[in-house]
């Protein structure tokens, strides 16, 4: 389902109520005769618990759909599985899911159906994460990772693994066979080159060679177009989704984990080893599931109704994770589903690294929305940003903008979406920096200026990488978005 800019806004104001399963349905309360439902009642109850099954089904396999979503723009860059790995910077050309373009990325796909995959991080500034197909964290390395940074032997093992652990390695296992391997470099000293070239001196080999094996082959793939998430594939609100999440059921093993809600997708006639063909009836079901799965993770997502989703009490800005403790959004005796709902539905991949709260942690990410009077901000006014100087960071800090629709790089003729320490605001000096974001450059800063489009809502994350105490203890502190009349 695609949704204008004004639409995404209607919905994320808009109640949700509960939808019966068919056009012909009311608000009329279940009958009982004797005890006994009524041939009305059978039907009704069914519907109702189908489509009830169906909704939290979309909403709790998103993760995995996107994942998939991910690997299919990966695939049509160019990047083949266990032999070629792509190395890029990324730009507004590449839809997905909240990426930026602060430093270049090498994205992998992996499979461990043959046996274990070993990787080798030279020493700098590289920060590593693999995500497997249910997008769970599977590790962490480089800076972020047990090697600090330092250059280490990291091992991934395919799920039910039993063998020989080779010593010297961090071992880490996932729970699919399918993986994407994300790494970047940190273009020190705006060293773009430099950067790259930390990248294809990490080795990703398997642990036990296969005849005739040959290394990966590293390929550009800043330039390519890609669409690389659900929504920009048209999954998003459609039947679409469910044929997808069959293909993942089928071809990957299943995640002791999930045995619950795989027992929900059974009664929607999802099951592994068997064939997916629903009636009209469920195909009816499972089509408007979607839709109101859809709609309330978008309101989940840019009307957030938590109150810990504040980063300061006298700001608008949101934490874009809501939990900080671990990568799975585990609490001590529950999974957030909240949480972890509205971070899929803006992002790609969750580390522990990503989500922690402390100094020195790999990254911070707050959530703009909002101006300063509470409004969703509006891509056909003129916002001005201010931003305390210097930003408490060890290592870069950025702000990027969003299309609220596609939840990617804003696209414009202005062929860029973010503003960058390391880059455009590299020299800025003094108290603090203006930031501006609008149809056209106020005159005097172009430089520090993010073109928007009239009809469409966008939304920013503010970045700090390697961020300081200053970040957490209020002493520093972004100002809100304000229009500029």
């Amino acid at each position: 389902m695609k949704l204008t800019a004004l639409a995404s806004v209607a919905i994320a104001l808009m109640p949700i109520t509960p939808v019966a399963a068919q056009d012909t349905s009311s608000s009329k309360p279940y009958a009982f005769e004797r005890g006994y439902p009524t041939r009305e009642t059978v039907q009704k109850a069914y519907d109702d618990a189908d489509l009830n099954r169906a909704i939290q089904a979309y909403r709790f396999f998103y993760p995995t759909i996107s994942a998939i979503g991910m690997a299919k723009g990966m695939q049509e860059q160019g990047i083949v599985t266990n032999s070629v790995i792509g190395v890029m910077q990324a730009t507004p050309k590449q839809i997905a899911y909240t990426p930026n373009s602060d430093t270049p990325y090498a994205p992998t796909l992996l499979s461990l159906k043959d046996g274990p995959i070993t990787i080798e991080m030279p020493p700098g500034p590289l920060i590593c994460v693999a995500i497997d197909f249910n997008m769970r964290w599977v590790a962490d390395m480089g800076v972020p990772g047990p090697d600090a940074g330092k250059g280490g032997k990291h091992i991934l093992l395919p799920p039910g693994y039993t063998g020989e652990v080779p010593s010297g390695y961090h071992a880490w296992k996932s729970t699919t066979n399918g993986l994407m391997i994300v790494v970047r470099s940190l273009p020190v000293g705006g060293d773009i080159k430099g950067s790259v070239d930390r990248i294809k001196a990490i080795k990703i080999e398997p642990l036990s060679r296969p005849a005739g094996w040959t290394p990966l082959k590293w390929v550009d793939t800043g330039d390519v177009p890609t669409k690389a998430s659900p929504q920009a594939l048209g999954w998003d609100g459609s039947f679409k989704y469910w044929e997808v999440l069959h293909e993942v059921i089928e071809s990957e093993p299943a995640f002791e984990s999930y045995r619950a809600m795989y027992g929900e997708l059974a009664v929607l006639g999802l099951v592994k080893g068997k064939p997916f063909a629903p009636d009209e009836r469920m195909k009816r079901i499972l089509e408007q599931a979607a839709r109101i799965g859809d709609a309330q993770m978008r309101v989940q997502s840019f009307a957030d109704r938590r109150p810990d989703r504040f980063a300061w009490p006298d700001r608008k800005w949101e934490w874009a994770a809501l939990r900080s403790e671990n990568g799975d959004f585990d609490m001590p005796t529950y999974v957030d589903l909240d949480a972890r709902e509205k971070w899929f539905y803006q992002a790609t991949g969750a580390s522990p690294a990503m989500f922690r709260r402390s100094e020195g942690a790999g990254s911070l990410y707050w959530l703009g929305l909002r101006d300063k009077d509470d409004a969703f901000l509006d891509g056909g006014k003129t916002y001005k940003l201010t931003v305390p100087l210097p930003v408490p960071n060890k290592l870069f800090w950025s702000v990027t903008v969003y299309d609220a629709e596609t939840r990617s790089e804003i696209v414009t003729d202005q062929g860029k979406a973010a503003l960058r320490s390391l880059f455009e605001l590299k020299d800025k000096a003094g108290e603090s920096v203006d930031l501006y974001f609008g149809p056209a450059a106020p005159a005097g800063h172009e430089n520090e200026w993010i073109k928007t489009s009239p009809g469409k809502g966008w939304f920013t994350y503010f970045r700090i990488y390697g961020p300081e105490k200053p970040a957490f203890d209020g002493s520093w502190k972004p100002g809100d978005f304000e229009e500029v009349k």
